[in-house]
């Protein structure tokens, strides 16, 4: 049987909510704790700076950090690898050289910032080696999120077991077991539907994340409606955010709705994300075209 938590978790509101992805809720959560220890108000000023992170609100993060525990400092790595006109090798380097030294790789804060650094650099064996002896919860789901973007889902099932073994019944065991069932398809892809529904109904709104997670699923059964209302639900709190975009670009093809409908959204993600992996492999192919095209118009005019 897996091992339950013995005390009452002070946090268990703000960590359901970001989990999940509902970022402001995680905030106002957050705000209304009053920690019984330094080391829970540590862990709640964590959970609501990487709230404002997402969130892009980092005026506030960066403002607040100046006065807060040095072990939050990492976040303001965080803050100016995601803020626009980063200068992201540099920064990558950066953390290249800090986890040679080791020094801050007992600081789970750090440990987060630098794996999410790398996975959004695509590196997902640097993530893995500094979140391999981790033992928190999130980290390890961290670790399945990186094995199955490497596709390896024989390794994440594996991770997942862990996961069960901390904690069985939590929101990101849950989430995790969803992520697994769908990227693995077939059966488990109802699992995956039904785990997110029983999100929802439970924690309440969804963010990019686990909506997306659940239109794909719901999308795998062939529930094109119900996959375009969820994203369409999320979309209303977050309407910039490129999957809830690109979701909505392809459920707006498979219901029926006219071609202009699914461009519109296609245009919203490449002005606004140009660096999404879509728009990235879209304008790769998009120039690719051109200059093939452009090879066989003819040399002498009609």
């Amino acid at each position: 049987m897996a091992r339950q938590q013995q005390d009452v978790d002070e946090l268990f509101d703000v960590k359901n909510a970001f989990y999940v992805g509902n970022y402001q809720q995680a905030i106002n959560e957050a705000q209304n704790v009053k920690p019984s220890s330094p080391q829970v108000a540590l862990q709640r000023d964590t959970f609501l700076y990487r709230s404002y992170i997402a969130q892009n609100n980092f005026r506030i993060v960066l403002q607040e950090l100046k006065n807060a525990d040095p072990m939050l400092q990492p976040l303001q790595t965080l803050v100016e690898y995601l803020s626009p006109d980063s200068n992201k090798p540099n920064i990558v380097a950066d953390i290249d050289a800090r986890v040679q030294k080791g020094v801050e790789l007992t600081n789970e804060v750090f440990l987060i910032v630098a794996a999410t650094i790398y996975y959004h650099e695509d590196n997902y064996e640097a993530a893995l080696k500094i979140l391999h002896e981790a033992e928190s919860l999130e980290l390890r789901a961290f670790s399945l999120q990186c094995l199955l973007a490497m596709n390896r889902p024989d390794l994440a099932r594996k991770q997942l077991k862990k996961l069960q073994d901390i904690e069985d019944d939590s929101t990101l065991t849950q989430l995790a077991q969803a992520w697994l069932n769908l990227s693995e398809g077939g059966p488990g892809v109802q699992d995956a539907h039904f785990s997110i529904m029983e999100l929802s109904e439970r924690l309440g709104a969804l963010g990019a994340g686990p909506a997306a997670a659940g239109a794909a699923a719901a999308a795998s059964r062939g529930m094109w409606d119900e996959a375009e209302q969820m994203l369409t639900e999320a979309q209303t709190r977050l309407p910039q955010q490129p999957e809830l975009l690109l979701g909505l670009g392809v459920a707006a093809a498979h219901v029926g709705k006219p071609p202009e409908v699914s461009a519109r959204y296609f245009a919203q993600l490449l002005d606004s994300h140009p660096d999404h992996p879509f728009s990235k492999e879209y304008n790769a192919k998009t120039n690719e075209f051109k200059r093939l095209a452009a090879q066989y118009q003819p040399s002498v005019a009609s």
